[in-house]
């Protein structure tokens, strides 16, 4: 594999794990300003902004929580950030246009090539490719099962939902869903899948013993294009972003009933929440901004200014 060289765009202390002062922060990646937002959740503001490459996109963090991992579209690769030092300590060439990641519980990354149809698997330790699985057209979304067993890729273009085998990285099965479908997740309990449908405006429920979709329900929001999707942390509420709508929908998770809705910037992306589950915080693309909604009252509380054309979110607090 082709390594490029270490980027260190500030010195600091190195560290093999995230101390105190790597808490309490969410990460907004930027997309037309190559960079990163560190917002402070104390107080709700931008503390650095931080260069990583040309178009920033999706984001995980490592198994440890030591590192975030961005992937920079326009480089074929993922930045890695040292969350301690706050620094691009590498880049690992993945292959064409990763525009979303995920990170097992093995700590190996799955990365969607969506100019070429196909999932690469990373061993992030020695930058090794273990694995290039083809699916379908433009795939994007991916996430892990709890268990690591399994994969999960949708495929814009092929409307499809792809399961992969993580031990020999096998597609078993792929799945119809309605037109686009983007952003996927798994329940903490790996019995169930949820995926956005952007273009279909649906959000399909999938049963992960049977490997089929149990519900389906429309997003009911006016001009609701869902593309995130995201639990909270006892699984009984699913968040949808709904792009141009400028909203996030709010649904029951076991039904896909709709709860309501709050208004947030334009064109509203990634979604992240904090561990208690009492505050969502939203990239809204076209505001160049985050919004924070108290989930317990459904509303909006803050709206920071962060970099140009905000795409995702990941917090660690």
């Amino acid at each position: 594999m082709i390594r490029k060289p270490a980027i260190i765009l500030f010195l600091g202390i190195i560290s093999t794990s995230v101390s105190a002062e790597g808490l309490d922060r969410a990460y907004v990646s930027n997309e037309m300003s190559d960079s990163i937002s560190v917002i402070d959740l104390e107080s709700n503001t931008v503390s650095k902004t931080l260069p990583v490459g040309d178009r920033p996109r999706g984001m995980a963090l490592s198994a440890d929580h030591s590192e975030l991992y961005v992937a920079v579209g326009q480089e074929d690769a993922i930045a890695v950030v040292d969350l301690l030092t706050l620094s691009v300590k590498d880049k690992l060439v993945v292959g064409s246009d990763p525009e979303t990641l995920a990170v097992g519980p093995d700590g190996f990354l799955y990365v969607p090539n969506e100019d070429a149809g196909q999932l690469t698997v990373i061993n992030p330790q020695n930058e090794s490719v273990l694995a290039r699985i083809q699916v379908g057209t433009e795939p994007e979304g991916v996430a892990v099962s709890p268990d690591g067993k399994l994969v999960l890729v949708t495929s814009e273009a092929s409307n499809k939902v792809h399961v992969i085998t993580t031990a020999d990285h096998q597609l078993v099965k792929s799945m119809t869903v309605a037109a686009r479908p983007r952003g996927v997740i798994f329940n903490h309990a790996g019995s169930r899948a949820y995926v956005a449908s952007e273009v279909g405006n649906e959000v399909a429920m999938i049963d992960m013993k049977t490997l089929s979709v149990a519900e389906r329900a429309s997003v009911e929001v006016t001009g609701a294009r869902p593309m995130a999707v995201l639990l909270s942390p006892d699984d009984k509420t699913l968040y949808v972003s709904t792009g141009r709508a400028n909203a996030v929908a709010v649904l029951d998770a076991e039904t896909l009933a709709h709860q309501g809705s709050i208004m947030v910037g334009q064109r509203v992306w990634g979604l992240a929440i904090t561990d208690d589950g009492s505050k969502l915080y939203t990239a809204d693309g076209i505001s160049n901004s985050v919004s924070v909604i108290d989930t317990n009252k459904l509303e909006l509380i803050n709206t920071i200014p962060v970099g140009k054309s905000p795409w995702g979110v990941v917090i660690v607090d």
